[in-house]
């Protein structure tokens, strides 16, 4: 039986670092899956995260629109609509949004992220 959640129903977070968004599209809670995890995530103008990486998983990165940076251990990638990113395990990574524009992607990471590691502890 195919099983539904409301938009509006979505869990959503708000970074304590900066004005982007995030919302949970597939986790362990709301479909009793381990096997991925999915968000959306928007970065708007001047945004960024914290340099990380994840232990056990890869990290896809689905550029819906506007444009980023992301940087993946020490080279920067420019990224924009419709560009796919890959980071794999261990890679810290980080972005970026200088531009006057939003930065959407939906991230994928396969499986589930047990453990995220901040590269400075101070980011978390």
């Amino acid at each position: 039986m195919a099983k539904t959640i409301p938009a509006a129903d979505l869990p959503r977070l708000r970074s304590t670092r900066d004005t982007r968004d995030r919302i949970d599209l597939v986790t362990e809670e709301m479909f009793g899956v381990t096997g991925l995890k999915a968000d959306r995530i928007t970065y708007h103008p001047g945004d960024t995260a914290a340099a990380h990486y994840h232990l056990d998983c890869q990290h896809y990165f689905f550029v819906l629109e506007g444009r980023g940076i992301l940087y993946a251990d020490g080279e920067r990638i420019d990224l924009a609509a419709g560009d796919v990113a890959l980071v794999d395990q261990n890679e810290v990574h980080s972005f970026e949004n200088p531009y006057d524009e939003n930065f959407t992607f939906i991230e994928l990471w396969v499986p589930a992220p047990g453990d995220t590691v901040w590269v400075d502890p101070d980011d978390i």
